[in-house]
């Protein structure tokens, strides 16, 4: 199938409806670390039952279509798609049970050059069914490595968020499992990229490879422990670019500036010294 990016533009995605149930955000959470400290009473907020909140990035898995860059009529070479980049904007408090329904589009392609591949944006709306009050704006940003070079526009890409360069305010490490990948697929996202090592291989990589947005979420327990108490309510936006693949089983470091409401953040695979997430943003609400 010919890649024909005007298509895809124009590409019609029905609305998902999900059921959300409060064992799917104990999932969510536990497959992103949540209760390794069994004794940590504000991580148990997230993975018990009793006063359960929903883990603030938790609209990153609703709503969502499906990998649906493998279908053959997209002529998208799904082999060689990597996440690029992830925002996501919080508009409300998240219930943990309830019917939500997420509205996705194609909101622009960029040609990078035949080289280089091709960005392709995309936009999730998640929104509660019984009020229809917006809950999160979800924005994704897919490299096409096998893709580029169809004659599309070459931009405008923008400037990515500028992490400081002074010494950063603070450091949390956070260890992952082996099997971290295995058990985040079962939010919704079966790219065999992340289970299959054949995949992984033909892909380029070592071995399957943490999602983005497993390691994202990692990413932003680490800021909910280090600066918030885990209040996932302060969080109002965030943003990230993903630089390099990260391992299950490796542990993330991440790094972070603190400058009134907006903090700045990168991740790092310890073990192999990679930044693996950069020009990360999160903006705080008044606590």
């Amino acid at each position: 199938m010919v890649f024909d990016h005007r298509a895809l533009l124009e590409r019609a995605f029905p609305p998902v409806e999900q059921h959300l149930t409060p064992q799917d955000c104990l999932r969510y959470a536990l497959s992103l670390g949540l209760g390794s400290d069994p004794v940590d009473a504000l991580q148990l907020l997230y993975v018990y039952e009793e006063h359960q909140r929903a883990f603030p990035t938790l609209p990153m898995v609703l709503g969502y279509p499906g990998f649906w860059a493998r279908e053959p009529d997209t002529g998208i070479d799904w082999r060689r798609l990597v996440h690029a980049e992830q925002s996501m904007t919080l508009h409300r408090s998240l219930p943990v049970s309830g019917t939500v329904i997420g509205y996705n589009r194609v909101t622009g392609i960029i040609d990078k050059g035949r080289d280089k591949g091709a960005l392709l944006y995309q936009e999730r709306r998640v929104v509660e069914a019984s009020s229809g009050e917006l809950l999160a704006t979800v924005n994704q940003v897919s490299l096409l490595r096998g893709n580029g070079g169809f004659g599309g526009p070459a931009g405008p890409v923008p400037a990515p968020h500028a992490v400081p360069e002074r010494e950063a305010d603070g450091v949390c490490d956070l260890p992952t499992l082996p099997q971290a990948a295995l058990l985040y697929r079962l939010n919704g996202d079966y790219n065999p990229l992340h289970a299959d090592p054949a995949v992984a291989a033909a892909a380029g990589f070592q071995r399957p490879i943490l999602h983005g947005l497993c390691t994202l979420g990692i990413a932003v327990h680490a800021l909910l422990r280090s600066l918030l108490r885990y209040d996932g309510e302060r969080i109002g936006r965030l943003g990230v670019r993903f630089s390099a693949p990260f391992y299950p089983g490796e542990t993330l470091r991440t790094e972070f500036w603190v400058d009134g409401d907006q903090v700045s953040f990168r991740s790092h695979a310890l073990e192999r010294g990679v930044t693996v997430l950069n020009a990360g943003y999160m903006t705080l609400r008044p606590a």
